[in-house]
């Protein structure tokens, strides 16, 4: 039998945890400042097209979001256009940020403007078209299918904007915050586009100068938090206190937080001063399914 001494088998112990938190980071912040431009089936043969991943394809540490496929800024130039897609495993999810143009989905196009968001079916063939003389950002969302039952997506291109979408507030997040809450599956009740199937909610937080949307955790799902507008405080995971952990975060970031991990956000706004807008999607993390007794 090998006998350790202790503070050889406590170097041991720290390494070890070292790497499988290297292997499963609690989250992963990105900005779309610092963003490197990268090849992608978006912009390959295209004109005027520039791709910058944030999460998932393109991104070094893609192998970490599981049901999250891709999350990054899609610019395009004036009168210019992207190439066409298409992903039959793979539902997609398009936020207009700023700039017109259209988005075109299997034959059919459709116009686009400022804080438009879109459902784009799996398997759809889409693309991206500036008819004007600024540029056009696209915040570009792909969420996998896995195999078996899941919730049928929707097969027609479907979109709204964030305008048309009523504030609310929801019990559990307090009175500072207030939702509006753009789309989720098929099966939805509350949301303005019943449309997906992993992808099982899209929402916009008004956040009153000072507001928290009460920190918590979701135990069935992936999250990305994109700050819209203005400054806070993003909470994830835990500190090094045990409570929360709180980043400074600006407009322009993007966080991803992984499955369970605590997740929640506090306004840097000052009494008087603008809200601040969080643009939030969570998506179905892909259990294993049950293994059924023999």
């Amino acid at each position: 039998m090998l006998l350790l001494a202790p503070r050889t088998l406590c170097a041991i112990l720290l390494t070890a945890a070292a790497t499988a938190f290297a292997a499963d980071p609690t989250f992963l912040k990105r900005s779309i400042a610092a963003a490197s431009p990268q090849a992608d089936e978006l912009t390959a043969g295209a004109t005027g097209a520039v791709y910058r991943p944030l999460f998932g394809a393109g991104d070094p540490q893609a192998r970490h979001l599981k049901s999250i496929a891709r999350y990054g800024e899609l610019t395009i130039e004036a009168a210019g256009k992207s190439a066409l897609v298409s992903y039959p495993a793979e539902e997609q999810v398009y936020f207009i940020l700023s700039g017109t143009g259209a988005v075109l989905c299997d034959g059919v196009t459709q116009g686009v403007k400022p804080n438009d968001f879109l459902y784009l079916p799996p398997g759809s063939k889409h693309g991206v078209v500036n008819t004007s003389s600024a540029p056009l950002h696209v915040l570009v969302m792909g969420f996998r299918l896995p195999g078996g039952n899941i919730v049928p997506p929707a097969r027609r291109l479907m979109i709204a904007n964030t305008a048309d979408v009523p504030l609310q507030q929801l019990a559990s997040h307090g009175p500072t915050t207030q939702f509006k809450l753009l789309m989720g599956t098929t099966e939805s009740k509350r949301d303005k586009l019943p449309a997906a199937s992993q992808m099982v909610s899209l929402f916009v937080m008004d956040f009153a100068p000072g507001g928290t949307n009460i920190p918590h955790h979701h135990e069935t799902e992936e999250e990305i938090y994109f700050i819209l507008q203005g400054s806070g405080e993003l909470v994830a995971g835990g500190g090094i206190d045990g409570n929360e952990g709180r980043h400074p975060t600006r407009q322009g970031d993007a966080w991803f937080l992984r499955l369970n991990t605590t997740v929640g956000f506090y306004s840097g706004a000052q009494p008087g001063g603008a809200h601040d807008l969080v643009l939030a999607v969570r998506s179905s993390f892909p259990f294993p399914p049950t293994r059924r007794p023999q």
